[in-house]
């Protein structure tokens, strides 16, 4: 059912409650298909578990598996996964068993056969999320029996914390479009600062830990702890200390 309230490119209606068939597994035909020859908007959050999982340095990570394009934004790069040099420009992590980071995978692989987008418009200044099936002939996974909802896929495939992840980041990269290092231009001090939180956290750590960043805010106890062995509680700081930066308003507080 579409809503009312809402215009959708043609074609595309949002699921909602629907119920929708598909499971991909090794015995479906197809199976590692939808691996090669696409197109993955890597998030700053798939970065940190991308880069985990192989036990990379950020900065390695972003140099030796992604591009910089100019997406939506015009005022902030987009990050792209950089496939494989072989003819089918297979994903990097691809091998003859499947996906060698299934566990760790992007938020775009999750979320697929769905295809998730974000109202950045929305009442009160909060993102509101849509999702719709995609339609690749190649995929047989649709003609599965499995059944499930959104709600259901969200849950099987672990989307939850990505999801809330994705939505801070949505935040972020609607004021990067407001362009609010007008001056600098691209590639200025205040957009190199940034791109460095987003997609390189292991090098936003080291900075924070020179510069004592974290001891400049009145922040929680618990919140310092998880700061310190988290990355993604780290991204959470940095996502606030560049609203602190950029526009003078945050939900840090200042020593």
């Amino acid at each position: 059912m579409s809503d009312p309230g809402k215009e959708f490119p043609e074609g595309m209606i949002p699921l909602k409650d629907s119920k929708f068939a598909f499971e991909c597994h090794s015995g479906v035909a197809c199976f590692t298909s939808c691996c090669k020859d696409v197109n993955i908007t890597l998030y700053p959050y798939d970065v940190i578990k991308l880069k985990s999982s192989l036990g990379m340095d950020s900065e390695d990570f972003m140099r030796e598996h992604s591009y910089l394009v100019q997406g939506d934004n015009p005022f902030f790069p987009a990050v792209k996964l950089k496939l494989g040099d072989d003819r089918e420009k297979s994903c990097p992590f691809l091998n003859n068993k499947g996906c060698s980071v299934y566990r760790e995978r992007p938020s775009a692989c999750r979320t697929y056969p769905l295809e998730r987008a974000v109202d950045r418009m929305a009442v009160k200044g909060e993102s509101e999320e849509f999702y719709f099936m995609t339609n690749h002939p190649y995929c047989l996974g649709h003609k599965e029996e499995k059944e499930f909802t959104v709600d259901s896929w969200i849950r099987n495939q672990q989307l939850i914390e990505y999801n809330s992840m994705n939505a801070l980041w949505v935040a972020v990269d609607t004021l990067f479009a407001a362009n609010p290092w007008k001056g600098e231009g691209a590639g200025g001090e205040k957009q190199q600062l940034a791109f460095m939180v987003c997609y390189n956290i292991d090098g936003f750590r080291r900075f924070a830990g020179e510069y004592q960043l974290i001891k400049q805010f009145k922040i929680e106890k618990d919140f310092k702890r998880r700061i310190a062995r988290e990355d993604g509680e780290l991204l959470k700081f940095g996502f606030e200390w560049l609203k602190a930066i950029l526009t003078g308003r945050s939900s840090l507080i200042k020593r």
